[in-house]
């Protein structure tokens, strides 16, 4: 969903929906030493740097379109 911060203190948020349509969203340090390795699965075609609009979207509505 964002990408915040600069430096060490580099944080980004990830968000996923639980079994039960539940919206559940993670807060990682970006150097953390409990992350292994980070992977991009794909590029989502999007014009925002902050993506907090998917939070109200519910269903095929919150996918974004790949690039």
């Amino acid at each position: 969903i964002s990408i915040k911060g600069s430096g060490i203190n580099k944080t980004f948020m990830v968000r996923k929906i639980s079994f039960n349509n539940v919206g559940v969203e993670r807060t990682f340090l970006l150097n953390s030493p409990v992350i292994q390795s980070i992977e991009k699965v794909n590029e989502g075609a999007v014009r925002r740097a902050k993506l907090y609009y998917l939070r109200d979207r519910i269903g095929k509505k919150s996918k974004i379109k790949s690039k």
